[in-house]
């Protein structure tokens, strides 16, 4: 099969519903190749037609390759299993980009990140059926984030008990939020020659360690400038560590009064399915308090495009084969972050979140890919 360059095809919606794929040409007209009922069928052919290797099946549509939206805890049955998941989880690892483990500092239980329900489902029967290692399954947790609404200036003072003649560090420090998707940025109002490198390196750390586990619920916080405005220090008595603690509490307190909200992943969902199952989808994304942004219908098949928070899809592929009899497909795909909705007096779903660090359910069931969510 001839292979096209990268940069020679584009896809684009069709009026009358479906997506069709344009093949460029840099010395003639743009060439329509084919058309298709869905945007993943397209994307999936251009892929195949471009050659990409290594495509990830259980990624959930889009760049998500480096975008971990969930994650859930393992352990070991056994201590024989113990003493061999650590390996198997290297390999896993190591075969597949977009799955990583890390132990929760809290728990100290070892956390599988992924794209996507299925792909960490995979993981787990991978450990069963290939390693012949049987785990305990906790809680799906979806990657929150949080986030400060308005500008703070702390002023905070630290004296370690040893020392008695007053403040060891004197902090300043302005927290406000920066423009979405511009991440955290740190800056010092104090000139190089006036503070040295390992004070300033020592501030840095307490506030990078405050801002990863935010005041809502323990969540990394994202989308915020931090300025040093001052820092006084004893010239005996202070150190590095001295700074790095009170930068730590400043952060700390910064963010508490910063008005802070907790962020959910929004996902941007298309369900293909025959015309016939239309209003059992609807029905059910509804419940799900998803947007429906687009239906097309196209001979006889229905295009769906909505928008829904990823804690209220879980368990939906299992929903959607039932309802349409196996005939209908989805795809999901990481569109943005948003505050998360005031939860209803009588949510339809149970929540998918759970403070992290705070508890740790896990299933005593003996199908580890069962993967199980707390009741609230």
């Amino acid at each position: 099969m001839a292979l096209w360059p990268v940069d020679s095809v584009r896809i684009e919606r069709l009026d009358t519903g479906g997506w069709r794929v344009i093949r460029c040409l840099a010395n003639a007209a743009d060439v329509p190749i084919a058309d298709f009922v869905s945007h993943a069928d397209a994307r999936e052919w251009v892929d195949w037609k471009l050659g990409r290797p290594n495509i990830n099946r259980y990624a959930i549509g889009g760049d998500l390759a480096q975008l971990q939206l969930i994650d859930v805890a393992v352990e070991p049955r056994s201590s024989a299993d113990g003493a061999k998941l650590e390996t198997a989880l290297s390999q896993l690892a190591a075969e597949d980009p977009a799955f990583t483990v890390s132990i929760d500092p809290q728990s100290g239980l070892r956390l599988l990140k992924g794209v996507s329900e299925a792909h960490l489902h995979a993981k787990i029967e991978a450990l069963r059926w290939t390693h012949d290692i049987e785990v305990r399954v906790g809680s799906l947790q979806v990657a929150f984030r949080e986030r400060i609404t308005r500008l703070v200036e702390v002023a905070y003072s630290y004296r370690r008990r040893t020392v008695g003649w007053g403040p060891s560090v004197c902090l300043t420090i302005i927290v406000e939020p920066n423009d979405a998707g511009k991440g955290r940025e740190f800056t010092s109002g104090i000139p190089a020659d006036a503070l040295p490198k390992p004070c300033l390196a020592g501030i840095e750390k307490g506030l990078v360690s405050a801002l990863d586990a935010g005041v809502v619920a323990a969540f990394p916080v994202v989308d915020v400038k931090v300025r040093l405005v001052e820092a006084l220090c004893h010239d005996v008595a202070s150190s590095a560590y001295d700074l790095e603690l009170a930068a730590r509490a400043a952060c700390h307190e910064a963010l508490q009064k910063g008005h802070p909200v907790l962020l959910e992943p929004i996902m941007a969902v298309e369900v293909v399915s025959p015309e016939r199952y239309a209003a059992a989808i609807l029905s059910d994304l509804r419940r799900r308090n998803a947007q429906v942004e687009r239906q097309d219908v196209w001979d006889q098949v229905i295009v769906v495009n909505a928008t829904a928070s990823l804690m209220n899809m879980f368990g939906y592929e299992n929903v959607l084969r039932s309802t349409s009899e196996g005939r209908a497909a989805f795809t999901m795909c990481f569109d943005h972050y948003a505050p998360v909705s005031p939860p209803n007096d009588d949510p339809t779903f149970p929540s998918a979140m759970a403070m992290r660090g705070s508890q740790f359910t896990v299933s005593n069931s003996h199908q580890p890919g069962d993967v199980q969510r707390d009741a609230g």
